[in-house]
């Protein structure tokens, strides 16, 4: 049987320790969800570039965040795809220079691996990623940045947040929480404590009311 090709664009949510040269990986495509990737370890140091249109090397060691436009193959139906070119769409490096981004950013891209989502959705999705990313590279809010995602997300997903779970919270709670989403990052005034709290109400209704997987807390 021939061995499948694609090419697609993708977000590097999971980055696995090398085994055998090769480094592996999970990303998320815009139009085929998940992907297990494997990238062969670059004897030297490639040159890469952070916009379409500018030339660069015809492959660019992944990274975690990285946004890159991906050549594809597989020779076991797809389960798993081996890097033939990869051209470096984004790499948000601000993410790295701060311990609660990093840790914010990770939380994000595991969450989106541990619910993988339907076809309709994975557009709203790319996009989350892609403005989440951004933002956890150049905002002093990642916690903020990481609430507004989780709720964009399960919003997205079809749960009705609006309707069910913001009915159920103190008035004063709806007044912040309301301010929260509605405000752009660099106009936020809430506390870290007070996004601690909305944060641990929202994951309380998304365990009981929805089949969305969180992580451990």
């Amino acid at each position: 049987m021939p061995a499948q090709s694609l090419e697609t664009d993708a977000f590097v949510l999971l980055k696995r320790l090398p085994v055998d040269s090769f480094q592996s990986f999970t990303v998320f495509s815009a139009g085929h969800g998940l992907l297990l990737v494997l990238q062969r370890l670059p004897k030297t140091r490639t040159r890469s570039t952070t916009a379409r249109g500018q030339t660069a090397s015809p492959i660019v060691a992944l990274d975690l965040f990285d946004e890159a436009t991906l050549l594809l193959e597989s020779s076991n139906q797809g389960r798993t795809w081996f890097v033939k070119e990869s051209r470096l769409v984004t790499r948000p490096t601000g993410i790295g220079r701060s311990y609660e981004a990093l840790q914010s950013a990770s939380a994000l891209a595991a969450l989106i691996v541990r619910n993988p989502v339907h076809e309709e959705s994975r557009t709203a999705v790319a996009h989350l990623l892609r403005t989440a990313f951004d933002a956890f590279a150049n905002s002093v809010r990642p916690d903020v940045v990481y609430f507004k995602s989780l709720y964009r997300f399960a919003r997205d997903e079809g749960y009705p947040l609006k309707q069910q779970w913001f009915p159920t919270l103190p008035a004063a709670t709806r007044t912040e929480l309301a301010g929260l989403l509605n405000r752009p990052l660099a106009g936020q005034t809430a506390t870290p404590d007070s996004v601690v709290h909305l944060q641990r109400r929202l994951e309380e209704y998304l365990r009981g009311h929805t089949e969305i997987l969180l992580g451990d807390t």
